[in-house]
């Protein structure tokens, strides 16, 4: 994997870490995040960590997702009925033996094909693509 470049910034590799990982896991806006960083000493913008977030977000998402353990053999099909808005969708879910969800598929009406498919894609998943 290619290594994140932190060419050109006036603040460290540590403090954009923090900034962006603060900033995606708490429900916060960015003028609330800018005075969060203040009150903890650092002059940064909103803009400023609107573009980390733009810039360094998905490889950060990406490193983490390749660090994640392969999901377990075992997976099983959840077909729920759901009322959104007052109309009935179709929810699949897959599902692996430690509660972690692997694909979702909404619709609005019943599709074996596209169930068939969201099954072929998790055993994909699950198998590395046996």
């Amino acid at each position: 994997m290619k290594p994140i470049s932190y060419a050109r910034l006036h603040y460290s590799p540590s403090i954009v870490q923090h900034a962006v990982w603060l900033y995606l896991r708490f429900n916060l806006s960015l003028r609330d995040f800018e005075d969060l960083l203040a009150e903890r000493g650092l002059d940064v913008s909103y803009e400023t960590v609107r573009r980390w977030v733009a810039k360094f977000g998905p490889a950060y998402a990406r490193r983490l997702q390749s660090r994640r353990l392969r999901p377990c053999d075992t997976w099983h099909l959840d077909e729920v009925f759901v009322s959104i808005g007052g109309r009935m969708m179709y929810l699949w879910r897959a599902v692996d033996a430690e509660g972690e969800v692997l694909d979702i598929l909404m619709l609005n009406r019943r599709d074996k094909r596209a169930a068939l498919k969201l099954m072929g894609t998790v055993r994909n998943f699950v198998c590395g693509g046996a």
